[in-house]
């Protein structure tokens, strides 16, 4: 039998690397592993929550990298590739397809793209010993008929006891800064709801643990991407008693049955990219859609139904200015959101906004491994690159100083008693990540 080995490595610079108090499964790799015949022996490992023998035996090692990990992964690409000639790498992943002849100084082949209708070709092709170096869609693939993740791989692992399901791939908004519709394309891709239904049915319980039992994260770009896949989408969860986490627009308060859908069916907290406060902003990026004064009825609307809410704001946008760090802390906490998650305006290969700053000379640091949006890579136009790094981290700390959480979370309709160790998580993460003496005087 031949052996598989499935990597993916640690983002060591993130705010979210190895000591970050979250350690979330990664679905990508299980779902490699489904899509691999039952002739092969497939073995994970994550090094956010596992070490990494590099003397083991394989057969055959994949490496995912999205851009903050990539260094690492071409790190342990070459330790293979120097063991001989009969390990061979393939390597895939959000950055790896964007410059894949980057990836092929350090591997024999690279997956452009999703691993659906290419990963059971580039086995085939390695039992010939016919292994090519580049393999892509002509098309992207459908999403039915896919294989049920076998979740036993992660058994034992120090994961949160979160599973990770997914329903949609694509997004049609293109926005400046982010990958999604470059790598998923333009439309919304669904699954079959039977399918999805089924993978829901075959989720097992995690030994041993108890305090987040049936919780599932929804890891699609927007939970209502398509409006009436939403709702039978919803009303089929509802018997399962799923407590679920997702990610969606402001739109979704422009309907109030997928609201009530979501409160049915077991909704905590969904994640919504409001991204900037700033007009000029928004309509610069792409994100139009979005409209600040809207922003309280929106957190409201939500908070009404139960649902708690993580904000998802960036800094360093063109209009920008050193006040907008306070501004925005200002606004989550009168706005009562349970959990925000901030982060540094960073230009992704493959995206619009890194072929903008790269045409205006604007990048001023080519280390991918502090391309983790924790770090400032490029000049910003209101502010010093330095004042963009101590700002955010003042925000971070803001957000989450004792009198901020007490007054976000208290008083709220949703689950504060699911977000109050979130809050400190995360707060206990920025006290190990952040150092003292370097974002000013804001106390935590």
């Amino acid at each position: 039998m031949k052996k598989l080995l499935l990597i993916s490595p640690l983002a060591s610079n993130s705010l979210l690397g190895g000591d970050f108090y979250f350690r979330l499964p990664t679905l990508g790799l299980l779902k490699v592993a489904a899509l691999t015949p039952p002739d092969w022996e497939v073995k994970i490992i994550d090094e956010k929550v596992e070490p990494l023998d590099l003397n083991q035996e394989a057969d055959l090692v994949g490496i995912t990298a999205m851009t903050p990990a990539v260094n690492r992964a071409y790190e342990i690409a070459d330790s293979f590739k120097q063991r001989g000639i009969k390990i061979k790498v393939v390597m895939g992943g959000m950055h790896v397809s964007k410059l894949p002849d980057e990836a092929l100084k350090h591997c024999d082949s690279v997956v452009i793209g999703e691993a659906e209708g290419l990963w059971q070709t580039v086995l085939e092709d390695f039992n010939k010993d016919e292994l090519k170096t580049i393999y892509r869609h002509t098309a992207f693939p459908p999403l039915a008929s896919m294989p049920l993740p076998d979740w036993n791989l992660y058994r034992n692992k120090r994961y949160l006891p979160v599973h990770f399901v997914e329903t949609t791939r694509g997004c049609p908004h293109d926005c400046e800064f982010c990958s999604v519709t470059n790598s998923f394309g333009g439309k919304f891709r669904n699954r079959p709801v039977d399918e999805v239904e089924r993978e829901i049915q075959n989720l097992e319980p995690f030994e041993g643990k108890f305090t987040l039992k049936n919780v599932v994260f929804f890891v699609d770009d927007n939970i209502i991407s398509n409006k009436t896949y939403a709702k039978e989408f919803l009303r089929r969860i509802i018997p399962y008693n799923l407590k679920w986490l997702g990610q969606t627009s402001v739109n979704i308060v422009k309907d109030d049955e997928i609201l009530d859908l979501c409160r049915k069916s077991g909704c905590m907290g969904l994640l919504i990219g409001f991204e900037s406060l700033s007009h000029d902003n928004l309509s610069k990026m792409g994100k139009g859609f979005n409209k600040p004064q809207d922003y309280f009825d929106v957190i409201k609307k939500v908070h009404d139904y139960g649902i708690g809410i993580n904000g998802s704001f960036v800094f360093g946008f063109d209009h920008d200015d050193e006040g907008v760090f306070e501004r925005t802390v200002e606004f989550t906490i009168k706005a009562k959101l349970e959990i925000g998650y901030f982060s540094i305006l960073t230009p992704y290969p493959g995206t619009g906004l890194y072929e903008k700053l790269n045409s205006e000379a604007r990048i001023i640091d080519r280390n991918w491994s502090r391309y983790n949006t924790n770090n400032v890579v490029f000049k910003p136009k209101g502010m010093s690159p330095e004042k963009l790094l101590y700002g955010y981290y003042d925000a971070l700390k803001l957000f989450h100083s004792y009198s901020s959480i007490y007054k976000r979370l208290w008083g709220t309709t949703s689950k504060w008693n699911f977000f109050l160790p979130m809050n400190f998580g995360f707060r206990q993460t920025i006290k190990k990540t952040v150092r003292h003496g370097l974002a000013g005087s804001s106390g935590v």
